[in-house]
């Protein structure tokens, strides 16, 4: 190598060294150990990175060289551990908060076009009358055929006020028609509460977020006010991917008989990472009044389900399993993701962070999550004729370098050609089928939890999903490396 690059990669070398020594004094301050840098890998990650900055094809910025660096290390990790950049950081606490700019659907990849999941009310997509099971085919006339989702994301996302055009193909229309659109800042209500019917409540977290305790404490009031005799509650947390803990500690705790009951534990490498957290107020509500303060008494002791499904990560495991545990509640459905493993946030500058996986969560009893998740206590189907999703789903468990679990099963392996015809099945299955409308009167699982109030049969599920399930295909695109959030609606 030349000089100039030899020079480039002792400057590389430097940079490296100051940033892992950063890196470095700060964990082992807080193991209490030390530990000395790992020079000869450090050289040569210094010498790659001067090849690149003298050879390479065209010329790279250091800025782009030790970020993809910094985040080809943390990802390596698990599939939750990941670099923040400027962009991503800026998303995530819009997540946090329930707000982003864009046109207000839910959407998935179907076919590699872009599918409706739903509108959220009363946002520019909703009153322009997109509906759920809507096709985009192109985003201001580009074509999102087998373009990524996320692509397609950062497409119809923008400044409020800015107008993006969407071109939708609707099944039964004979062409599709192009619609403009203003953005505007959607904010998200993560929590829906109904009566399904005289004596029977439905209330539903989409997402647990700053404001998911104080809506779920407000919803379930007006449940009380409008049906003071509630007979059973249903908590539905389908698809559930989770979110700040807070909110699950907050949600267990307001249908707890007692305000002072374990929540959930968490175990880790150090000292701050082995933590118990119960249902008092300091635990799920640091600032202002109480949000759960006044609640109905009728909410600690009224006959409860919860609905789960392999959508239910994180957060929603917490509180399913806290429920479980304390036998509050029936959990219902199909075993959850099994994402019990904690992300702590260490911010790097203002606007960068790195969340790096700590802990691993436990229920009550001590029951790990991490990749095992919470199994029902009545398994039922997603629909009367059977749940066609599940050889399609993906749980923690199948992610590549997931976090092993101490509880985890391995299952038993399948012919390759088995599974792929499975899978064909369950997809020529799902092609004709509308999306599923949580709450609605075709909704099969919020049926049977409705007909167990009731003291009626229950129709359990037809077979054990962990014997039926054909182990997926390595091949499978994406089937190992996609995090559970992949796997809920994102919103544009």
């Amino acid at each position: 190598m030349g000089s100039k690059a030899k020079n480039l990669g002792l400057i590389g070398l430097g940079m490296v060294a100051g940033v892992a020594a950063t890196f470095q004094l700060s964990a082992y301050a807080q193991k209490g150990v030390e530990s000395p840098l790992p020079l000869d890998e450090l050289r040569q990650l210094a010498d790659v990175y001067g090849l690149i900055k003298t050879d390479y094809v065209e010329p790279v910025s250091d800025k782009k060289l030790l970020s993809e660096a910094i985040g080809g290390m943390v990802a390596s990790l698990d599939p939750h551990s990941t670099y923040l950049d400027q962009k991503a950081f800026r998303e995530m606490k819009e997540a946090v908060a329930g707000k982003f700019v864009g046109v207000g659907v839910e959407v998935a990849s179907e076919d590699g076009y872009v599918k409706i999941v739903a509108p959220i009310e009363d946002t520019p997509a909703h009153k322009a009358g997109i509906k759920a099971g809507d096709l985009i085919t192109r985003i201001d006339n580009v074509p999102v055929r087998n373009m990524s989702l996320d692509e397609a994301i950062k497409r119809m996302r923008g400044k409020a006020g800015s107008k993006v055009t969407l071109t939708i193909a609707r099944r039964g229309e004979d062409r599709p028609w192009v619609l403009p659109l203003q953005r505007q800042e959607i904010v998200v209500q993560s929590v829906k509460a109904k009566m399904v019917e005289p004596g029977y409540a439905w209330l539903r977290v989409s997402q647990f977020q700053e404001n998911t305790v104080d809506e779920l404490a407000k919803k379930a009031k007006a449940l009380y006010a409008e049906n003071p005799e509630i007979k059973g509650l249903v908590l539905d947390l389908r698809n559930d991917p989770g979110g700040l803990l807070p909110g699950a500690i907050g949600v267990s705790a307001a249908f707890l008989p007692k305000q002072d009951q374990l929540i959930v534990s968490t175990k880790g490498q150090l000292a701050d990472s082995n933590q118990q957290f119960f249902g008092r107020r300091e635990y799920y509500a640091q600032r202002g009044a109480d949000p759960l303060a006044g609640l109905p008494a009728g909410l600690k002791t009224v006959p409860m389900v919860v609905l789960v499904n392999g959508g239910s990560a994180s957060a929603s495991e917490i509180v399913a399993g806290a429920l479980q545990d304390y036998k509050r509640a029936i959990v219902m459905g199909s075993q959850t993701f099994g994402k019990g493993s904690v992300q702590t946030l260490r911010q790097l500058s203002p606007d960068t962070a790195v969340k790096l996986t700590t802990a691993r969560y436990y229920t009550p009893k001590g029951r790990p999550i991490q990749a095992v998740g919470i199994v029902p206590d009545m398994r039922v189907d997603e629909t009367a004729e059977g749940d066609a999703l599940a050889v399609l789903r993906v749980r923690e468990a199948d992610l590549q370098r997931h976090l092993v679990g101490e509880a985890e099963k391995t299952p038993a392996a399948r012919d390759q050609k088995e599974a792929l015809e499975a899978q064909q099945r369950a997809v020529a299955q799902l092609k004709d089928r509308k999306p599923l409308d949580y709450g609605s009167k075709d909704d099969f699982q919020l049926t049977q939890a409705i007909n167990h109030f009731k003291g009626q049969a229950v129709q359990l599920a037809k077979e054990d999903p962990e014997e039926a399930k054909p182990a997926a295909p390595k091949a499978l695109p994406g089937a190992e490396t996609k995090p559970p959030e992949i796997k809920a609606p994102a919103r544009k």
